[in-house]
């Protein structure tokens, strides 16, 4: 498929463009006045995310799909929406003990327009394709466009090389028909309306966003088996304040006290979910682990598994 040609579309017909009556005078207003007209825009944004749920839970259905099979889930973006997209792929690791390669990013610019900006960056189509075709998706992936605008060149052009490949591909953007939701398999849209600050999408979109991309992968990652309740057993193990927060979670996933919490997740070779089954099953760790493999990680499972000796 051939990379899209820049987007033309004017960008002042857009909602997220428009300027926001409550906030023509801000020039003149004070802090508090300020922050109250900002606070009472941001308490907009849960409603409009709400309003998109059944796309963002249709969204976590096919990550989930997807990363069962082996596949990954790469986001895509230029500006706020690409580090948004980097910041979440980097949390992914720590808190669910994945590996790099699960859930990526490809920023506009590369890793260095994360921390400067280099605008130019995100109308280069052909660096789109050729980031996204280093990365060489296929069925499995779950490529996930992220444009407040909805007509990012650059995100544009990546989604419609990987879905040219046969990739699933979502849309999130801010405004509705745009020309990423037309490349996209199906769009999640958060219909924010216009910024405080007219036209800083690192706003009230940005913070949409983010909510809505912390739902897709914890939602993923929950279905997949990373959470036990709403306890984060997979958690690193990577230094003591990382090793209190695994003993702690023992002790609230099997009613053990700390000191048995503790020696479990030694015993367990600093694998919670192992000294979890261990516990929760009555087990040895050859036979926690083996349930755990059984199960593909599935905590309440694998117990049952350990349980009934299957």
């Amino acid at each position: 498929m051939t990379p899209s040609r820049p987007q033309k579309s004017d960008l002042r017909q857009l909602p997220t463009e428009q300027i926001l009556g409550t906030a023509t005078n801000l020039d003149q207003m004070s802090s508090l006045e300020i922050v109250r007209l900002i606070n009472d825009q941001d308490a907009t944004v849960a409603a409009a995310v709400r309003r998109a749920l059944p796309q963002v839970a249709r969204a976590i259905d096919v990550v989930a799909d997807g990363l069962q099979h082996g596949g990954r889930l790469i986001y895509v973006g230029a500006g706020t929406s690409g580090r948004l997209g980097a910041l979440d792929a980097s949390e992914i690791p720590p808190t669910f003990n994945t590996s790099p390669r699960t859930v990526q990013y490809i920023m506009a610019g590369g890793p260095r327009a994360l921390g400067s900006s280099t605008e130019a960056s995100e109308d280069d189509t052909a660096m789109a394709a050729q980031e996204m075709k280093k990365r060489k998706p296929g069925r499995h992936d779950v490529v996930l466009g992220i444009a407040t605008s909805g007509r990012t060149p650059f995100t544009i052009a990546a989604v419609e090389y990987a879905r040219g490949r046969g990739a699933r591909t979502i849309a999130l953007t801010c405004n509705r028909n745009s020309p990423l939701e037309r490349a996209s398999e199906f769009a999640i849209v958060t219909e924010v309306g216009p910024e405080v600050l007219a036209g800083s999408s690192r706003m009230k979109a940005g913070t949409a966003h983010k909510m809505v991309l912390n739902m897709i992968s914890t939602g993923a990652m929950t279905r997949l088996g990373y959470v036990y309740g709403n306890l984060m057993v997979n958690v690193w193990t990577k230094n003591e304040k990382l090793v209190q927060r695994a003993i702690r979670i023992i002790e609230q996933a099997t009613g053990s006290d700390h000191e048995t919490a503790a020696r479990a997740l030694k015993q367990s070779g600093n694998r919670t979910p192992v000294a979890v089954v261990m516990l929760a099953a009555s087990v040895p760790r050859s036979k926690a682990a083996e349930a755990l493999k059984k199960s593909r990680g599935h905590i309440c499972q694998a117990i049952a598994m350990a349980k009934s000796g299957a």
